[in-house]
């Protein structure tokens, strides 16, 4: 249970994330708003998730899958340039997550 509870923290700080660029600066109300509304719900679900995944695991696996997430969808919703050092750098990312996540003692 506690792999779900993260899985829905990554997605709600990706829509969160994706909210607050599409806010505009805080200019457009229901973005705004959103961006409080799913970075609350993300910090909930990660909470939840600390009761059986370590700490230094569960927030490597948040914030890295969560960068590089919110990365594609900059380069792929919102036309952000993207060539081969920011894969080669996202690739990193995710294997330095992968890489933390193995090494640990318990396994989500």
């Amino acid at each position: 249970m506690s792999l779900l509870y993260l899985v829905a923290a990554i997605l709600m700080e990706v829509v969160g994330t994706t909210c607050m660029k599409l806010s505009e600066g805080f200019s457009r109300l229901v973005p705004s708003v959103l961006v409080f509304a799913f970075y609350g719900l993300s910090l909930g679900c990660l909470t939840m998730a600390l009761k059986r995944i370590d700490v230094s695991v569960a927030y490597a696996i948040w914030s890295g899958l969560g960068t590089a997430l919110v990365s594609a969808i900059g380069i792929l919703w919102f036309k952000e340039p993207a060539g081969m050092v920011k894969f080669v750098c996202l690739g990193l990312i995710v294997l330095g997550v992968a890489g933390l996540h193995l090494s640990s003692g318990s396994h989500p």
